[in-house]
């Protein structure tokens, strides 16, 4: 068994920014309504025509150029998505022949809002285990492809992106990705959904807000643990970007008083699998958390399902 990192990382999203203002002008909402409840002032809007896996390819060859590595040197693939229309090719497939890439490996995995954090363990486990000795990971997801543009509680909430991760084996064994714990509550599966024909974004709003306000925080301070890292050593926290009114009292709770914490929401919205491989990208894109810096990725949402884990900044 050998350690693993993040070689690099890199994201994507959409030309197109829609604001609280024009949203006002299609559903019973207003900018103050937004900003008060969830905290969220824009969020880019993928065209008809901009597929999932067209932004994840972006987003991919992003990582790859800030890693030096040309695709034929990836022999794994693993897509986080929950609204990719097509079961085959999937979307791990169609981004690897987007890049021209030569023979990979390429999964799908769909864990909604956690997925990131799930396809990041799952490809750090193959490179631990020597089936990959190379992997890329994405987060992309087309929110907007799957809301009620008529139901102003969901549709103020969504964004489309994609964000990515460039796995490998770490020098001298050291660890950069430290163990995932995950897990998810079934009973409850029931409160965000993404479900029908065509399929449709739906959530009971009040009852994710509760549980991740009071569940997710002592789950987030066991992931320090299993890392060996107190919370008040973390450099950055960077959970799934649902919402404001969850991101700061979750992260307050955790007790990362020294960290920078991620609010890529505001200008992003929720972009599901995407969130945290974007936010975390930006955050090193601008240089706000220091190469090899401690920082805790947590995601959690549809099913209820969460995972995380500590990687050191690359």
């Amino acid at each position: 068994m050998t350690g693993t990192r993040i070689a690099a990382l890199g994201h994507y999203q959409p030309a197109r920014v829609l604001t609280n203002a024009e949203l006002a002008e299609i559903v019973d909402t207003s900018d103050e309504w937004i900003t008060s409840r969830v905290g969220i002032r824009t969020r880019h809007v993928a065209g008809p025509a901009e597929t999932v896996d067209e932004m994840a390819a972006h987003a991919a060859a992003k990582a790859l150029a800030a890693a030096g590595l040309a695709p034929s040197e990836v022999d794994l693939v693993v897509v986080a998505t929950s609204t990719a229309i097509d079961r085959s090719p999937n979307t791990a497939a169609r981004v690897a022949a987007r890049l021209a890439m030569t023979s990979p490996a390429t999964l799908d995995l769909n864990v909604v809002c956690a997925g990131f954090t799930h396809a990041l363990a799952t490809a750090d486990h193959a490179v631990r285990a020597g089936s990959a000795t190379r992997a890329l990971v994405v987060g992309a997801d087309k929110m907007t492809g799957i809301t009620d543009w008529t139901d102003r509680t969901t549709c103020v909430l969504v964004g489309d992106g994609a964000g990515a991760a460039v796995v490998e084996a770490a020098p001298d064994g050291a660890d950069g990705i430290g163990p995932v714990l995950w897990g998810s509550v079934p009973e409850m599966g029931h409160a965000v959904r993404i479900e029908g024909t065509p399929p449709v974004f739906a959530q009971e709003g009040q009852a994710v807000y509760r549980w991740a306000t009071t569940q997710l925080p002592p789950i987030a301070r066991r992931v320090c643990e299993r890392s060996g890292i107190a919370p008040e050593d973390l450099a950055a926290v960077v959970l799934h970007q649902a919402n404001l009114r969850i991101i700061e009292p979750v992260a307050r709770k955790i007790g990362a008083v020294n960290a920078v914490i991620a609010r890529d929401v505001t200008e992003s919205g929720n972009t599901s699998a995407a969130s945290i491989p974007m936010a975390l990208s930006k955050l090193v894109e601008r240089g706000e958390v220091p190469s090899g810096a401690p920082a805790l990725l947590f995601g959690f949402g549809g099913n209820l399902s969460y995972a995380g884990q500590v990687v050191r900044v690359p």
